[in-house]
């Protein structure tokens, strides 16, 4: 394993800011609501990403990767279950692909728009539905905005779907959507929370669950300046339960800006009473990570603390200042790498005698590699106290790999999905993994997902925000991922694809 260093957290932020609700209410069930909420056409328009980032350099030398994994595995030994089409392009870009399973449902939900499909046949029951649909009926900007960067999960415990989607225009709000079961097609509680201070424009949400609260990261921006991010807990309990709630949130410096909050797979929780996690990069060779503690009962006890700094093998950041920089065949442009970001998920599991979390981003390839991008992914155990306990980086010879999303099964074994291009390859979607007994830093050999057959032209340069790669809840075994490609060449045509599967050693 990579025994690398730790510095201890340094400062405790105590006294939170309260968000109130400025509503809540049960919705009638999506599948009634969806009749009453037709899907608009959108024209071609960019949700624009205001946050150009760029990671402090620790002086590791430019080129060199100590955690480039050379050795070639074997085909990585999964068993395909579905793989099909999902939402198709909406007018807008980047699509930013999440989904979510559940006990019999897969939804997702692509910028503007979702569906809900049957996971056993991938038949699609509801849909496409306007983002803003969870909240027919509500009123408010909540109801009459449908702005995109959204979030889809499944509360495993709970067995509930939690829908969330930031209001991009004043007055900025935090909508959030927790169904009553554990059906995607009925009933919500749904509340609204102002954004404070009012001219925080809240940009690039990121949600987990956790058992004491929903936890949201989102970058603050004042007229257009940076002002840092906002790490936010809404009272779970309380949304789970229907009633009153509250959202209590923390604003991070300047500096620290694109957080993850960690997200629980399985169904063991983490130790009782335990923060959640919150993770960025501090510099190319280190991770910020944070501790979010909330007592909705008394805020003045909740508390952010951190950072507490982890050494990385050293990485460098691909396209520096210039994020548009993977290319495509001809005629398409070159695309965003979103390499100023841990990508998420930041995935959170229990195994009883260690506790991991896992997450993944995009870097300069090295050594004799001519393409762009490289996956760089990471297990950390012990997360109060953080500990690498392997890494790795992911390339190819000439091929770029860029927006990855990363999962662990109940067993161990890891899937981690990804955009691939080159200027002879169409854009294509593709994962890997390993299982336990694989050499530690090391992932098995790529499987292709779905080859693209066209690229993207005089799309603003943008590719997916983000990508998103699940585990289902019932047999905690199957991968689920969905990732944006191109089937036919044009601007703001983009495809998503959906995808599952499982190692053979998970039972």
């Amino acid at each position: 394993m990579l025994a690398l260093g730790v510095a201890q957290a340094q400062l405790v932020k105590r006294g939170a800011k309260v968000y109130y609700e400025t509503k809540h209410d049960v919705s009638l069930p999506l599948r009634d609501m969806a009749k009453l909420v037709p899907v608009p056409t959108h024209g071609n328009r960019e949700i624009e990403n205001r946050t150009g980032f760029i990671i402090r350099s620790a002086g590791n030398p430019a080129g060199v990767d100590t955690a480039l994994q050379t050795e070639v595995l074997p085909l990585v030994g999964t068993q395909g279950i579905l793989n099909f089409d999902g939402q198709g392009a909406d007018g807008v870009a980047p699509p930013d692909t999440t989904g979510a399973v559940g006990a019999t449902q897969y939804v997702q939900w692509v910028n503007l728009e979702y569906n809900v499909y049957d996971k056993t046949t991938g038949t699609k029951t509801l849909g496409p539905l306007q983002g803003s649909a969870f909240w027919s009926g509500f009123g408010g900007v909540c109801q009459t905005n449908n702005d995109g960067d959204p979030i889809i999960l499944y509360d495993k415990v709970a067995d509930r779907w939690m829908a969330a989607q930031n209001v991009f225009v004043t007055p900025y709000t935090v909508c959030i959507a927790v169904s009553t079961t554990n059906d995607a097609t009925g009933t919500y509680n749904r509340y609204s929370f102002a954004v404070k201070p009012t001219s925080d424009f809240p940009d690039y949400p990121k949600w987990g669950v956790w058992p004491d609260a929903y936890y949201m990261s989102f970058n603050a921006f004042g007229t257009f300046s940076e002002v840092g991010a906002q790490a936010c807990a809404a009272d779970r309990n309380a949304m789970l339960a229907g009633n009153a709630a509250t959202m209590q949130c923390f604003t991070t410096p300047s500096t620290e800006v694109n957080l993850l909050p960690s997200d629980q797979d399985g169904l063991t929780p983490p130790p009782a009473g335990q923060p959640n996690v919150y993770v960025d990069f501090s510099t190319t060779s280190s991770l910020n990570f944070w501790q979010f503690h909330v007592d909705f009962t008394n805020p003045a006890n909740s508390t952010f603390t951190g950072p507490t700094t982890m050494n990385i093998p050293p990485f460098t950041q691909i396209c520096k200042g210039n994020r548009a920089c993977i290319p495509e065949p001809s005629p398409g442009e070159k695309v965003d790498s979103l390499g100023d970001r841990l990508m998420y998920r930041l995935a959170y599991r229990n195994f009883g005698d260690h506790e991991s979390l896992l997450v993944s981003h995009t870097v300069k390839p090295s050594g004799a590699s001519t393409a762009t991008g490289a996956v760089r992914w990471y297990e950390i155990r012990t997360p109060l106290t953080p500990h690498l306990y392997q890494a790795g980086t992911v390339q190819d010879k000439a091929i770029s790999f860029w927006m990855p999303s990363i999962a662990m099964d109940k067993v161990g074994d890891i899937a981690l999905g990804f955009s691939a291009a080159s200027s002879t390859t169409d854009p294509s979607v593709m994962y890997t993994g390993r299982i336990p007994t694989d050499p530690l830093n090391k992932m098995e050999s790529n499987k292709l997902v779905v080859k693209g057959t066209g690229v993207q032209k005089s799309t603003s340069n943008r590719w997916g925000d983000y990508s998103t790669m699940q585990v289902d809840p019932v047999d905690d075994c199957t991968f689920w991922y969905t990732q944006e490609y191109y089937k036919t060449t044009g601007s703001f045509n983009w495809s998503t694809r959906i995808n599952s599967f499982k190692f053979p050693g998970c039972k």
